[in-house]
């Protein structure tokens, strides 16, 4: 994607020392387009758990190259162990993460120290390759569910669709998950306009996917939380196409705070609930999302704080709780199957079942 007419990745290694990795800051955005140069393990790690970089298949990405920077330093079969359990950690449950772990471990693991760093550089380099190309046709099998709606509509009609969190292009490699179909559709000329869920209480959908949106030329709106039941009640959303963290053999989909009562309004209102995943995001060996999911645990003061821009121009972080309110921060929640659609994969679009997904991906219907 690009950013002023410039082609970007989400990740890439610098071109000039051949090593050391590049990530936005996500942080930063959309107040400020911050580039952060990567060099060690360590700041690799922080920047997963401090959501520098955030959505689950980048955090994958991300985490696979933080291998390859530790072992620049120590390439021994104990350093690397470490080194790949201290990465797999910083996230719990974003399950891309650990899956490209394992997958740069099965690579690493029968190599000579000697000739890792090289193979390690190589195979997280497939990985964000693999990423681009798997969300490019995620983007073409979603497309078809917008074309139907708006065939259906009529000429000229406007599709309106929902989103939750960010499952844009800076959540991936390149792309998106959820909002790749709304890219091509755009820019197939289908009349879209998008409905921005907030997404409290780190506010990824005001921040990020406005600021993808709106730099794409896509028309969007941006809405509370909490308005997204009234809206479906009124008619004024054809779809709803969230991404993803980790989805179950079952079809259970765990994403952001907040997806779960989206999917009861869809479901209550006859409104399609679609999630948009790579495979890589599917976790085999989970069938029962609600008990089996890990659901990663925040501080709560990213639920007593918000961080804004002043009126002259200052990023500025302010309490918004009385000093003695606790806070809990669940930071996903789980969608049961019953309540989605369908899933959009690179191989096609399927129900949220077993069956469904063994339909798709064979290979791993008897994992």
């Amino acid at each position: 994607m690009k950013i002023g007419n410039v082609p970007y990745r989400s990740v890439w290694v610098d071109q000039d020392d051949g090593w050391s990795v590049h990530i936005f800051d996500q942080t930063r955005l959309p107040w400020a387009l911050d580039i952060l140069r990567l060099t060690e393990r360590d700041q690799v790690a922080q920047a997963i758990r401090s959501m520098q970089v955030r959505g689950a298949p980048l955090i994958g990405a991300v985490a696979a190259y933080g291998l390859a920077l530790a072992l620049r330093v120590d390439a021994s079969d104990a350093a690397m162990e470490r080194d790949a359990a201290l990465l797999a950690d910083t996230r719990p449950t974003a399950i891309n993460l650990r899956w490209a772990i394992e997958r740069m471990l099965a690579r690493l693991r029968p190599l000579p120290a000697e000739a890792r760093v090289a193979a390690a550089y190589d195979e997280a380099g497939r990985i964000c390759d693999e990423d681009a190309a798997q969300n490019e046709a995620i983007g073409r099998h979603g497309l078809s569910l917008i074309q139907e709606i708006a065939a259906r509509r009529g000429e000229g009609a406007t599709v309106n669709i929902l989103t939750h969190c960010n499952a844009g292009w800076i959540a991936t490699v390149d792309w998106g998950t959820a909002l790749a179909p709304i890219y091509m559709a755009h820019d197939g000329g289908l009349k879209v306009h998008v409905w921005v869920d907030e997404t409290r209480p780190r506010n990824q959908g005001a921040a990020l996917t406005a600021w993808e949106l709106g730099s794409h030329g896509v028309p969007h709106t941006v809405v509370a939380d909490n308005a997204g039941g009234h809206l479906m009640q009124h008619g004024s959303v054809d779809l709803v196409i969230v991404g993803t963290d980790r989805v179950t053999r079952g079809g259970d989909v765990a994403n952001k705070i907040g997806t779960y009562l989206k999917a009861l309004a869809a479901h209550d209102n006859g409104v399609p609930f679609w999630v948009a995943l790579p495979s890589t995001t599917i976790d085999w060996r989970v069938t029962d999302g609600l008990t089996e999911i890990p659901i990663e645990e925040r501080a709560g003061a990213e639920v007593t704080s918000v961080t804004g821009q002043t009126e002259d121009g200052r990023v500025e972080t302010v309490r918004v709780t009385p000093p003695g309110s606790r806070a809990a921060n669940p930071a996903f929640d789980v969608t049961p199957a019953r309540l989605v659609t369908g899933l959009i994969t690179e191989r096609g679009l399927c129900a949220a079942s077993q069956l469904g997904l063994a339909g798709l991906f064979p290979e791993h219907a008897e994992a």
